[in-house]
């Protein structure tokens, strides 16, 4: 159980996910040289790989101002270790995660 504000999903969920599926991820985000932030954000999960998994940013970063390197519709990488919460998929979700993103991770 994580430190009294929410309980993590257990490995088999986390290392479970399919595309459609969202998975809620901890960023630490940088504001300047001495301020980090930790925001909560959904992910939209598109893909399973070798690491773990590829998804879109599904949410706009609230401690940032806009930009093209976090951003709602960014692709980026992550590990079921990351996931601190499952949303199951849907047939809407599912046929979102297949059209892919506004910026792809590089």
């Amino acid at each position: 159980m994580a430190p009294t504000t929410f309980t993590i999903p257990n490995a088999i969920a986390r290392n479970s996910l399919q595309p459609g599926d969202f998975a809620k991820l901890m960023f630490e985000i940088r504001r300047g040289e001495d301020d980090l932030v930790v925001e909560r954000m959904w992910v939209l999960v598109t893909a399973r790989c070798e690491f773990g998994y590829v998804g879109i940013l599904d949410n706009d970063p609230r401690e940032i101002a806009e930009n093209d390197e976090l951003w709602s519709g960014t692709e980026l990488p992550f590990k079921s270790r990351h996931v601190i919460a499952i949303q199951p998929r849907d047939a809407a979700s599912v046929a979102l995660a297949l059209k892919g993103p506004r910026r792809r991770w590089s």
